[in-house]
């Protein structure tokens, strides 16, 4: 028998390694991530570990087991005694009698703070993911230029685009748009949602939804991810600046006709959106730049930069000491108010069907265990497009406006006034959703 030396045997060692290791890089390779199997349930947390193991998060869930399945004590509780959504959903948009009594009573304020509480113990806080990173850190806390948000992103490293199942490739959006959203007739909402409902909604999201496109579409402009108004006075210091006028504590403005409308670009000097051929006459000078695609944002604007001035009479009158910083900031504070009241009381109102009457009431909280930062998230971004719901075409005072005449064209709101465009938009339906 021959004897091996040292130096055979270490031959030997470093050619065995090296097939270990051509090995092991072979397994990495058909290893799946078991993340993209989603196993976790119940809002459950997947983690890594080792090459091909996880374990579930399922801190705060409510549940326990592998894979956040079974249910703790309370839970097996809440869940019996909680009705199904459907029932909850019939109740509160029948028994108009019923509700008729709750509304005049105390448990109007008792059932307005259990929706507060409830809806937002729904949204984590601190946000666990950003658009960004899909695990905890302290950049998606603290960082609020990103975009938050609620579902956990697929792994980069799952074989679909969907995780571990489903085709290889995303469909063509074309192909999705022509089979799902394109509509071939126009059917007016049942429920009566009109256009005045839908410019609202665009002037109202568009101080917190300022997607970054520069930097990616992950991150927002806004500088708070909440109804601060930036979108009626700028988002940032310079552009409030030249949009006030400096005295009184009011916003600068210009009078047509005997009316009041946002002033002209050349008056206030702030960026706008406006393609080159817009006359400058035309280009009014809004706290958000995009504003002057619609003449319904137009409206809006016009009808908040009214209110500012109207509420700065009222307050000069009721406090002639004030300077003009404290009665800007001060008409600021209630016009910010005035819109989360509409937003609650007739916009989500409306949204509901509910026949319980929604309230703002900040005092209700007061005294209670309640913590909430609003951060502004990427499905809610995503979602807020009802494009397809709007009409063929608009009607105001007789005349029928195409799309072609009516984008970046801020004439409409000067020739027709407030007025007329608000009565036009109340009666204009949208889409059938």
């Amino acid at each position: 028998m021959k004897v091996s030396t040292p130096a055979s045997f270490f031959a030997l060692f470093l050619l065995l390694l090296g097939q270990l290791c051509h090995g092991t890089d072979e397994s990495r390779s058909r290893t799946i991530n078991p993340c993209c199997h989603y196993p976790c349930e119940n809002w459950g947390i997947c983690v890594r570990t080792g090459l091909d193991g996880y374990e579930c998060d399922c801190t705060r869930t409510g549940y326990y087991g592998e894979n956040c399945t079974i249910p703790e004590f309370w839970s097996r509780v809440y869940w019996f005694l909680k009705p199904s959504p459907d029932v909850v959903h019939y109740i509160l948009t029948h028994f108009q009698w019923l509700w008729d009594i709750v509304n005049r009573t105390v448990l109007r304020d008792w059932l307005m703070r259990a929706v507060l509480t409830v809806r937002a113990n729904l949204i984590p806080n601190p946000p666990t993911y950003n658009s960004k990173y899909g695990y905890l850190n302290w950049e998606a806390y603290s960082n609020t230029t990103y975009y938050t948000r609620l579902l956990p992103p697929i792994p980069e490293d799952c074989p679909t685009p969907m995780g571990s199942k489903g085709k290889a490739e995303l469909p063509d959006p074309d192909l999705l748009v022509q089979n799902l959203l394109l509509r071939t007739k126009f059917r007016p909402d049942p429920q009566g949602t009109n256009l005045m409902f839908a410019f609202f909604a665009q002037h109202f999201t568009h101080q917190f939804f300022k997607t970054h496109n520069r930097v990616g579409l992950g991150f927002t402009k806004a500088l708070g991810h909440g109804v601060d108004a930036g979108h009626i006075y700028g988002d940032n210091l310079a552009r409030q600046l030249n949009l006030r006028l400096l005295r009184d504590g009011k916003l600068k403005y210009q009078v047509i006709d005997g009316e009041v409308y946002p002033p002209t670009v050349a008056e206030a000097s702030v960026n706008m959106s406006y393609p080159p051929y817009i006359p400058a006459d035309q280009r009014l000078a809004i706290g958000q730049e995009v504003f002057g695609l619609l003449p319904g944002l137009s409206m809006y604007a016009t009808l908040w930069l009214r209110e500012h001035n109207r509420i700065c009479d009222i307050l000069k009158a009721e406090h002639p000491t004030w300077d003009d910083e404290q009665l800007f900031q001060t008409a600021r504070l209630i016009v910010i108010g005035e819109t989360i009241r509409i937003v609650i009381e007739d916009y989500v109102q409306h949204l509901s069907g509910y026949n319980l009457k929604l309230k703002f009431d900040p005092t209700l909280l007061f005294g209670t265990s309640f913590q909430y930062g609003n951060r502004i998230s990427l499905e809610f971004s995503q979602l807020y497009h009802w494009h397809p719901l709007m009409p063929d075409s608009f009607l105001i005072d007789g005349d029928e406006i195409t799309y072609p005449q009516f984008i970046f064209n801020t004439s409409v709101l000067l020739k027709y006034g407030v007025e007329k465009l608000a009565d036009a938009h109340s009666h204009g339906n949208l889409q059938a959703r």
